[in-house]
């Protein structure tokens, strides 16, 4: 039998499935960089920058705040960001068309649901899109179905594969001008108001279940803090922790804006909008990003071979800058993750109890990014308890340095700088 008539092995669903969500994860990423640039913005129309407590340049202030605000908007500006990046990382060979179908789904999307608000709580009453009370003649922004970050990131899926299924599309001749990717925007539109529809009448339940799972982790404060951050780190293995974060991160709670009524969601909006209840999901990262991590990595580069150790140095230097800068962990947590385990599973549990140690403690912090020094310096201003940060996380990095270079050595584990010698050419190249 010749190479060409034998059976190609059919790939098990099971692989497709999970190469789809660590895809899912990467696109995901790329919304999520666009938080810095939201969370400076934010930060500089905050009242103690450029603000009445601060410079009391309140126009400037304003300027800023608004500008941070249309990115961190948990009904329009986040979601969007979502729906577009999702459609551009998940789409095959994704182009500008692409953008522009999801925008049009997105926004068709928005309009659908925002036509039918919800009913105004007693006394007040609906009248166009305000839940007015007659007798004191006051009046608050009616409420809609929002799912948020959610509903924009299934309107991105969908975007994606009807761009893949439709953008080589030919019509009949007298139709050719919507051939291919003009095509996609027209479909993509009609798509949006199904999902509308179809989220006026599922979301209710499974909000409310997302809701309650929630708000479990949420009451159960310190140790819920602490079951976060370990799943938080197992799933980064697989690419699959900012589908954990979404929800959490960008939509659950709510808070009102002080003076102007706008209600923000999620744990991270709230934090950058001056709640001094939020920070329970992103509090303990800042430990272990800013400290921990780089000791770990020094416990590495201590461990390497005695010839190999200048160059372990090097390189394992610039990923702790790294993490402790900007809060990028993963060129310091994929050296070890999938050569020695144990010290992945080590981290994640240690990952939990510093979470729960912060909350417990009372630190509140947030970030836009990540949890390095840039968020820390930035947001000292809105974070509780803010300076217990540096002496948790030297703690947590005696222990980091300890268990690592004890692990390391004594089960003669394989990190960079300790592999065996013909295998030394590839672990670099890698």
């Amino acid at each position: 039998m010749s190479t060409a008539d034998a059976a190609i092995p059919e790939t098990p669903w099971w692989h497709t499935f999970y190469g789809g969500l660590q895809k899912m994860g990467r696109s995901l990423q790329l919304p999520v960089a666009v938080l810095p640039a939201a969370g400076i913005l934010n930060r500089l129309g905050q009242p103690d920058v450029f603000g009445a407590d601060g410079l009391g340049w309140d126009n400037l202030a304003k300027v800023f705040a608004a500008a941070g605000g249309a990115l961190l908007d948990s009904s329009l500006g986040l979601p969007l960001l979502f729906c577009i990046g999702v459609a551009i990382g998940m789409a095959k060979k994704a182009d500008g068309s692409t953008a522009l179908a999801a925008v049009v789904g997105f926004l068709v999307y928005y309009a659908v649901l925002h036509a039918f608000p919800q009913k105004c709580t007693p006394p007040t009453v609906l009248l166009g899109n305000q839940c007015v009370d007659v007798k004191s003649l006051k009046a608050a922004a009616a409420s809609y179905q929002n799912p948020g970050v959610l509903g924009g990131i299934l309107m991105g899926l969908l975007t994606a594969w009807l761009w893949v299924r439709f953008h080589r599309t030919r019509l009949v001749d007298w139709l050719g001008f919507f051939n291919g990717r003009r095509l996609v925007p027209m479909i993509t539109a009609l798509t949006g108001l199904i999902l509308a529809c179809l989220g006026l009448w599922v979301w209710p339940p499974v909000g409310h279940g997302l809701t309650s799972f929630s708000q479990w982790l949420s009451d159960l404060g310190a140790i819920g803090s602490g079951i976060f951050g370990v799943a938080n780190r197992a799933l980064l293995l697989v690419g699959m922790h900012q589908l954990l974060n979404t929800f959490v991160w960008f939509q659950f709670g709510d808070y009102t804006k002080p003076g102007t009524g706008e209600v923000v969601h999620g744990d991270i909006p709230r934090f950058l909008a001056g709640d001094p209840t939020a920070g329970q999901f992103t509090s303990g990262f800042f430990p272990i990003m800013m400290f921990a991590l780089p000791a770990a990595a020094m416990a590495i580069a201590h461990s390497a071979k005695p010839h190999r150790r200048k160059e372990i140095y090097g390189l394992m230097t610039s990923v702790a800058l790294t993490s402790f800068v900007t809060g990028i962990t993963e060129p310091i947590e994929y050296s070890f993750a999938y050569i020695a385990p144990a010290l992945f599973a080590l981290h994640a549990l240690l990952t939990g109890a510093s979470m729960a140690v912060t909350w417990g403690l009372g630190v509140h912090d947030g970030f836009s990014f990540s949890a390095g020094l840039i968020d820390y310096g930035l947001n000292w201003g809105l974070a509780t308890k803010p300076w217990l940060i540096i002496p948790i996380g030297l703690a947590f990095a005696v222990v980091y340095y300890a268990l690592f270079r004890f692990v390391i050595v004594h089960f003669n584990l394989k990190t960079p700088g300790r592999e065996d010698d013909d295998q030394v050419e590839d672990v670099t190249k890698a």
